[in-house]
This record gives structure tokens, C-alpha cells and sequence, in this order.
């Protein structure tokens, strides 16, 4: 999708002023009912397998390297790591190969969805390591880090662009041992967080984000007059962070900072989680469009389960808010032959691609799902 600079919109007032009267207004006055337990590892695989399989039967073209079918790689590379299927790896390196590894907008992109290929990219030479894989991702994050404009760190205006563009710069920086990628990264992310249209997109007070600044206090709202917090949009922050956590050492200056933010981010939802283990696609407004929306959960999914495994949340408490999250998946949106539907598709926002069906997919969901169970089956048992 291309998206356009936005001109400047809200006024650059507090978040928490409005974000978190309406967020205590969704919250649930009593427990919810205990939801299923957690299926065995090979359950989960199972499900994993079927809406990977059905996906690739119905693409044999793998597609373009585009954001929303790079987002569907990183999925499908996560669960070949799983499984170890040839089948697999093999689709994946077709679609690379079809690219020449190469990045939509060429090497001199500084657009983060440009750079999500980069992912799939790194995935694939670290199965297979030739150089030639990671000559395109690494010129253009090169550039931004050392030649062209180094100083310009306005380029992520949008939310979504954390999960595009933070793993690849945290990853090549691992790679090479470079820590100005790091860096550049870093400075990236903390404009989009606190500068990005006044105040930035993050509301510290209850750990969510605007998806830009047209929805920031004074902008844009639901029809009951409500903030709009977009699920997907938190969505993207939970994969980015989780990916690049994965990818940074503990040392590094400021991880600590992105595991608080991932923290906060995923309590901040497990209290908003629907009944069917859902989310809605505006998580400050649960009358706005409600109903199941898969990606927007899959990627809660993804990042709660990151969290718990990693020791940033008690397992206790937030096990079962990722069981309900994909016993829902599993129960509405998996078709009987894999077939993912529910998912929002390409937006900016609830109302885009709506309504939202049993018969609704898309790539980048798909790929958000495959992350989100290969996850969460490293929390199960075989």
C-alpha cells in the first residue's frame, strides 16, 4: 500500500487527557470466565500447518515483496524454524529469488515498508548465508545510517512502521557488530514515540499508540466521540518490539527500554481483550465496529506470548489471556481447510476495509498468525 506524508493535524495536547478516561470506560467490571487450557505444542503445529498449507495451495505465484506478503514471509519463516519443512523454505526462497532479494523503491528507500522484505531477507541467510541476500537491505539501511541524511529521524510518521523497519536495523547491526545501527534505530523510534506530531504517537499513561498524529487528542474520533486506538496499529508496535528484542542483546543501551515499552504495551491489552479471546479493532471505543478482527489479535497474540516466555510478564496471569486469544482464533477464523478469514484488510484505521467477515483474509494476517503460533507453541508441551 502506499501511504502519503501526512500534513500536520492535532493539537500537540496530552494523551492521557483523553486516552485513558475512554480505555477505563471499556475495561470489564468482572473477571472474565477461565478460558480453555493451552493445546499441546503439536495442536497448535497442527493448526499452524493447515492455514500455512491452504495459503501456499492457493498462491502458487508467491506474490510481490511488498510489506503486507514480506509480513507473511517472516510468518512462514517462523514456523519453517518450527517445523523444519523443506516445503517451506523452499516457497520462501522461490519468492525471494523472484525479487532478487532486491527492496520496492531500491536501494536509496528510506520508506519502512520497503524495508520488511529485509526480514524474510535475513531469515533466509540465516538458514543459507550468502551475501548476496542481504546486499539490498543492508546498502539502504547503510545509507540511512552513515551517508544520507543521518540526522533525519522523521521518517517513521506512522505506527506501523516500528514493525516494518526496527528488526531489520536491529538485525544487521547484530550481524555486522555495528552498533550505530543500533543507534540509528534508536533515534528513529524515539522520535516516532515521543516527537511524531507534537507529543508522538506513544500514550505513556496507558501504554498504547496512535496510529499517527491525525488521531491524536483534538483529531480524529469513533462516532461516540471516542479516541480511536487502532488494534492493528498496536498490533505492529507488539510485533516490532518482540522482533527486535529477539534480535538485541541484553547489553544493548536500549533494550531495557523496549522490553518496559512491550511490558506495558501487553497489559495494556490483555485488559481490553474481549470474551472469544478477540480484540476489537478500536481498542478505546468497544461499540465501534465490534466484532472478532484476526490480525489485530494475532499480533497481541504474538507479543504476549514473547513476553511471557521471555520473563517480562507473570506467566500466570497472562498464560490464559494468550490460550483465549488463539482457542478464538482457532474456534472463528480458521476455516476447516485452512482458510484464515476475519482479518481487517489493508487501512489505517477501524473503519478501512470494512466490514469484516468469516471470509476476510489477507497475507499480511496470515503471516501475523504463523508468528503468533509458533510463539506460542514454545510455551506449550509436545
Amino acid at each position: 500500500m502506499h501511504r502519503r506524508r501526512l500534513l500536520s493535524g492535532a493539537a500537540a495536547l496530552t494523551a492521557s487527557a483523553s486516552l485513558l478516561p475512554a480505555l477505563t470506560g471499556t475495561a470489564r467490571a468482572a473477571p472474565r470466565a477461565a478460558s480453555p487450557g493451552l493445546p499441546s505444542r503439536d495442536a497448535i503445529t497442527a493448526v499452524l500447518r493447515r492455514v500455512a498449507d491452504q495459503w501456499i495451495g492457493a498462491h502458487t505465484d508467491p506474490g510481490d515483496n511488498g510489506w503486507a506478503n514480506a509480513t507473511f514471509f517472516s510468518g512462514l519463516l517462523a514456523l519453517q524454524r518450527l517445523t523444519g519443512s523443506p516445503r517451506y523454505l523452499a516457497y520462501a526462497r522461490g519468492w525471494a529469488e523472484k525479487h532478487a532479494y532486491g527492496l520496492n523503491g531500491g536501494v536509496t528507500t528510506r520508506h519502512a515498508d520497503n524495508h520488511c522484505a529485509g526480514q524474510a531477507y535475513l531469515d533466509l541467510y540465516e538458514r543459507e548465508p550468502e551475501e548476496r541476500k542481504l546486499t539490498a537491505i543492508e546498502t539502504s539501511l547503510h545509507r540511512m545510517v552513515y551517508e544520507d541524511q543521518p540526522d533525519k529521524n522523521d521518517d517513521w510518521w506512522w505506527d506501523d512502521a516500528l514493525h516494518m523497519a526496527m528488526p531489520p536495523f536491529a538485525r544487521i547491526g547484530a550481524l555486522r557488530g555495528d552498533p550505530r545501527y543500533w543507534e540509528k534505530l534508536y533515534a528513529l523510534y524515539d522520535h516516532t514515540k515521543r516527537v511524531e506530531g507534537g507529543p508522538g504517537l506513544y500514550d505513556a499513561a496507558t501504554g498504547l499508540w496512535y496510529r499517527d498524529k491525525r488521531f491524536l487528542p483534538g483529531g480524529i474520533t469513533s462516532p461516540a466521540g471516542r479516541p480511536v486506538v487502532w488494534s492493528r496499529g498496536n498490533g505492529w508496535v507488539a510485533g516490532g518490539h518482540t522482533k527486535t528484542l529477539k534480535a538485541l542483546p541484553p547489553g544493548e543501551p536500549h533494550t531495557a527500554e523496549y522490553r518496559a515499552t512491550l511490558t506495558r504495551l501487553v497489559t495494556a491489552v490483555a485488559d481490553v481483550q474481549r470474551d472469544d479471546g478477540f480484540w476489537n479493532v478500536n481498542l478505546a471505543d468497544a461499540g465501534h465496529l465490534p466484532g472478532p478482527e484476526t490480525s489485530g489479535t494475532s499480533f497481541f497474540l504474538y507479543g504476549t506470548s514473547y513476553a511471557i516466555g521471555a520473563g517480562l510478564v507473570d506467566r500466570s496471569r497472562y498464560l490464559p489471556v494468550a490460550a483465549r486469544a488463539w482457542n478464538g482464533l482457532v474456534t472463528a477464523a480458521v476455516h476447516p481447510d485452512g482458510f484464515l478469514g476475519y482479518v481487517q484488510n489493508v487501512g489505517d484505521r477501524p473503519e478501512s476495509s470494512q466490514p469484516v467477515t468469516y471470509d476476510s483474509t489477507a497475507n499480511f494476517g496470515v503471516g501475523a498468525f504463523l508468528l503468533a503460533g509458533t510463539e506460542l507453541a514454545r510455551l506449550s508441551w509436545p
